[in-house]
Parts: C-alpha cells; structure tokens; sequence
C-alpha cells in the first residue's frame, strides 16, 4: 500500500510517501505565502518523480497542518494533534507523550500505547511563533540559528528574560545588546526563553516524564533541546528527521 501525507504550516511544507511501511521519498518547501498550495503540489510532484511513483498508484494522500485546507488534490486531512500522535508512535512505540514545537505552535499531546489521546494543549497566544523568534534573535546577533545554538551551550551564565511574551522577550535581548552583554550568554537567554515557554505548556498537560517524543523544526535546535532537557529535567526520543513527523504521521492515518 502507498500513502502519502503532506504536513503544510506556516513557514514550510513538509512531505512524505509510505509504501509498505516504510518512507520511500520526503521532501520539504517553502510555504510560500499565498501560493502555498501551489507550494505543495510542485513538492508532491518532485516527491512522485523522486520515488519513481505514479500519482495513480498512491491510495490516499493525507494533508494536515495550518494550511491543510490550501492542498486541492488531498483526498482527506486531519488535524495537527492526530498527526504528531501517530508519527510519535511509528517512530517510538514506547512513546507516550509528544511535544511538537514548530515555527508558529507548541502542541503537546499525552496518549496510551493505542494511540488513544489522553490530554492535549496548544499554546496560547504569547507562546505562538516560537521558532520565528529563534530566527530573529539569531538575526539580531548577527549568527545564524546553528551557531547560536553553539552560542548558547557555551554560556554558563543563567540569565532570565521574560518568557511569557515574545515581544518582551525581544526587547529584553535588545536591552542585553545595548549592554554589551557577551554573545553567548544573550544567545543562551533566548533559548532558555523558549524552553521556559514549551515547558510551562508541557505542564499544563499534566505529561508523565518517560517516553517523550521531541518532534518539529525547533527539535534540530540543540542549544533548545538542551535547555529544554534543564527545564523538564528528561531526556527526549528526536527523530533524525522531527520536521518531517506531521506528514508522516498523516500518511500512516490510512496505511497499513
């Protein structure tokens, strides 16, 4: 059987094909602002030309993400949480709880070994673009987002900035700048900042702390999985691929 599940969010779609349970091509884009669904059908036809599969021999093609809705030639979608569920537990049947932050959303869902949700939790509105504001806080160093991941775990120094908003997290880090504070230390004060954020939206889903499962684009980070392992106190189960986990979760929806 082949499926395909294509994940569209905010900054980039992602893709993947399944056959016989197994991933035979993946791929990402850009969104692509308004022409996001176009976005997504020249991945999907990139991904068909790169598995050397004809578009008849898929038997369903899975959208889910924000932009979901944007993907005309999907025959079905489902929501976010669903997605990460299934992903987490393909990759990790231990898995118990996966926690998805991505460029736009944190989501954290708790569920048993059937997949059957438990608890689930999206942040709230200070807690949204978390990985846009990586980005602009390595913009606002002058370092790309791998090197102030570097950055950070060089820093010793614990300092804490406003985690609550992100607006007044930024203008922290500018004060920081302003101050001449060293770049390492302001780089780990952003990080911590996010973690802070994901943990704090972690807690409200009561999460049992075994068997966590760290997927999105922000899982790459390792100055945040570093902080966020301080914050939580565990170690997380990361995919090789975490952004990639919303669109395969979506193509095991119909597989089998």
């Amino acid at each position: 059987m082949i499926t395909a599940g294509i994940d569209v969010g905010l900054k980039t779609i992602k893709a993947v094909i399944i056959k016989d349970n197994e991933v035979v091509a993946s791929g990402m884009a850009p969104s692509d602002g308004f022409e996001r669904g176009k976005a997504a059908e020249e991945l999907w036809n990139k991904l068909l030309k790169e598995a050397n599969i004809p578009a008849s021999d898929v038997e369903s093609i899975i959208a889910t993400g924000t932009g979901k809705m944007d993907v005309a030639f999907a025959t079905n979608n489902i929501v976010e949480a669903v997605a990460d569920v299934q992903a987490a537990l393909w990759l990790f049947p231990s898995a118990r709880t996966v926690i998805d932050v991505g460029a736009e959303q944190i989501r954290v869902v708790k569920f048993d070994e059937t997949g059957k949700t438990a608890s689930y939790t999206l942040n709230q509105q200070c807690g949204a673009g978390l990985g846009f504001f990586a980005e602009s806080m390595a913009r606002a160093l002058g370092v790309t987002l791998d090197e102030m991941s570097k950055l950070a775990l060089s820093s010793k120094q614990d300092t804490p900035i406003n985690a609550e908003c992100g607006n007044y997290a930024g203008l922290d880090i500018v004060t920081m700048i302003h101050n001449n504070t060293d770049k390492a230390d302001i780089a780990r004060a952003a990080l911590d900042a996010i973690a802070t954020k994901v943990s704090s939206t972690a807690n409200l889903t009561n999460i049992d702390k075994d068997n966590i499962v760290l997927v999105g684009g922000v899982a790459y980070n390792e100055g945040i999985v570093d902080a966020l392992k301080r914050r939580i106190g565990v170690d997380f189960s990361i995919p090789k691929e975490p952004e990639l986990a919303g669109a395969i979760g979506a193509a095991l929806i119909e597989a089998s």
